[in-house]
């Protein structure tokens, strides 16, 4: 008779899966804990675009794993998985090893879905990895510096047309993004940055609709057109066919057709292939196709796995895709799988909704902050970079990249060599614990005392 096996098996890297691995370790406990992810690196999804713009360094955004785990006793395993065994209790991987769980913790998102739309799979750049951040990053170099070569004008606008389609929030923060960043960029080749064109291709009439970032709408189209380029929206634009060097949309009934060699894809997601291969029933999952689980975040029927992130719908309480809530289910199962090993009681997971952050072009965002007050502009990014950078994944990760920020944000752009003692002083204050804190509030009270000036 074979000895039970006491370990508890994490599949899945992101958020959920990395934030469950980190407080079991913080938490001691008592089982040996297998993380396994096919990627090197964790991705700070919500930063990608920081990385991509060169506003924050790869270690930053995409720390690798045996970084941040190192010292903590969780085993990390790259490789990818080929099948979960929830009867057998068993993980098969590609490279043919397996690894057998007392417990199970799925935390495998969610990945790009093209809705079958003709040619977006092979034409359009998806925006979800650090590989698809440098793909994306070579191949608009190489399209800007084709273009200052070129002497046909219909070739160079086609070079420097680029078509994100989806109105979404990743859409508008890519479309934002770019608004600003490709401007400099071929300025700085010599070219003419007014020939640069980005166009926000929405199948809705509005952007966010939908949306958690929904109350941002009137902000961000404001934002929008504040950039280095203004933005074209283009909404009631269905996209019908992507090529490689076009795309074909439905607007009004008409079929348009808009030269561009790059399309840039953020228009949805669908459920992980292994959570939809599981043999879960259809009545156990939502209408994504998403697995329902307890309050506590097991399986309806498998209790000994938990399951957290976007791969998941908790039953009676909806909440959205995002890291905050990822992350916060991440913790709660770890509290949840130290409880079930010690034998008491599991507790239900409460998540709370801190607001929402925008990314709205460089050093621009903004902020809904519990729902009842919204930022915009450098105040709005400060929060938004400060609440990101505290919630990195390692006491060590958190100060390393909040000094570089601090350094960036302080001594390069707030520092006036006229008036070094009293701002050394102020950067002096804001280093440590507090620092994102301090920085927002003295925007926010600064900006609420020229709004009370005014009125």
């Amino acid at each position: 008779m074979n000895s039970p096996v006491y370990q508890t098996v994490i599949v899945g890297g992101g958020f959920t899966g990395l934030f469950t691995a980190l407080h079991l370790a913080h938490e001691h406990y008592p089982r040996s804990v297998i993380l396994i992810d096919q990627n090197e690196s964790f991705c700070f999804k919500p930063l990608l675009y920081e990385y991509f713009s060169g506003e924050m360094d790869a270690f930053q955004v995409v720390p690798r794993f045996v970084e941040l785990l190192k010292g903590s006793g969780v085993i990390f395993v790259q490789d990818a998985v080929e099948s979960i065994d929830l009867h057998q209790q068993q993980v098969k991987l590609a490279s043919g090893n397996s690894y057998n769980y007392s417990n199970l913790v799925l935390a495998l998102g969610s990945v790009t879905s093209y809705h079958h739309l003709e040619g977006a799979k092979e034409y359009a750049f998806p925006f979800w990895t650090e590989a698809d951040a440098i793909a994306l990053d070579r191949h608009l170099g190489d399209c800007l510096q084709k273009a200052i070569k070129t002497e046909d004008p219909e070739q160079r606008r086609q070079l420097l047309t680029v078509v994100v389609v989806g109105g979404g929030a990743s859409g508008v923060e890519m479309a934002a993004t770019l608004a600003d960043l490709l401007p400099h960029w071929y300025t700085a080749m010599g070219g003419n940055s007014s020939e640069i064109r980005v166009v926000l291709l929405n199948h809705g009439q509005e952007i966010l609709n939908g949306d958690i970032n929904d109350p941002l709408r009137p902000i961000a189209e404001k934002e929008l057109q504040k950039r280095t380029i203004p933005i074209e929206i283009l909404t009631g634009a269905e996209a019908t066919t992507i090529h490689a060097n076009a795309i074909e949309y439905k607007r009004n009934e008409q079929i348009e057709t808009l030269p561009t060699s790059t399309a840039i894809w953020t228009a949805g997601t669908s459920i992980h292939p292994l959570i939809k291969d599981l043999p879960i029933s259809q009545e156990h999952r939502d209408r994504h196709n998403r697995l329902l689980v307890t309050p506590t975040m097991q399986l309806l029927d498998f209790p000994e796995v938990f399951a957290g992130g976007d791969c998941v719908a908790v039953q009676d309480n909806s909440l959205p895709p995002t890291a905050q809530v990822a992350y916060q289910q991440g913790a709660n199962i770890a509290q949840n799988l130290k409880a079930l090993a010690l034998g008491e009681n599991l507790k239900p997971v409460k998540v709370n909704l801190r607001g929402t952050l925008l990314k709205l072009g460089l050093n621009d965002a903004a902020a809904n902050l519990f729902n009842v007050f919204e930022v915009a502009g450098e105040s709005g990014h400060l929060i938004r970079q400060g609440t990101y950078l505290t919630l990195l994944p390692t006491p060590i990760h958190d100060f390393k990249a909040t000094t570089e920020w601090v350094d960036e944000e302080i001594f390069h752009h707030h520092l006036d060599p006229h008036d070094v003692g009293k701002k050394v002083v102020q950067a002096v204050e804001v280093v440590g614990a507090g620092v994102m804190g301090i920085l927002a509030a003295r925007k926010l009270l600064k900006m609420l005392s020229s709004e009370d000036k005014r009125d």
